[in-house]
């Protein structure tokens, strides 16, 4: 099962924006009945990150909402996305005056 872009929820999405709620939510169902007999036994986590937190969203999601600096490795790519698409309406001249962090540069040898 496709999580990140997946279909069924994209249609539901559109049929709340088209104000059918209720056919919004039934396909909605239908993807988390789907998500939850899919990853019963199985690990849904796109994190490659070792983290004590893995695979329970519930908790890594608590704690950044907490800590508010971040947002959790697996949501990041989506909004990436829509910051690009943002970017492009001033050519991406955000990118000379963005210095990613130290962390995420600094390349380590493997041991």
């Amino acid at each position: 099962m496709k999580i990140e872009g997946n279909e069924l929820e994209k249609a539901a999405m559109e049929q709340f924006h088209k104000g059918n709620r209720a056919e919004g939510l039934r396909l909605q169902e239908e993807f988390a009945s789907q998500f939850r007999e899919e990853y019963k036994e199985k690990d849904h986590c796109p994190c490659q990150k070792a983290c004590r937190y893995h695979g329970n969203c519930k908790e890594c999601v608590a704690i950044h909402r907490a800590h508010q600096e971040h947002v959790p490795n697996c949501m990041r790519e989506m909004l990436n996305q829509r910051i690009r698409m943002l970017s492009e309406l001033t050519e991406h001249t955000i990118a000379r005056e963005i210095e990613p962090p130290k962390e995420i540069t600094v390349r380590r040898e493997n041991p």
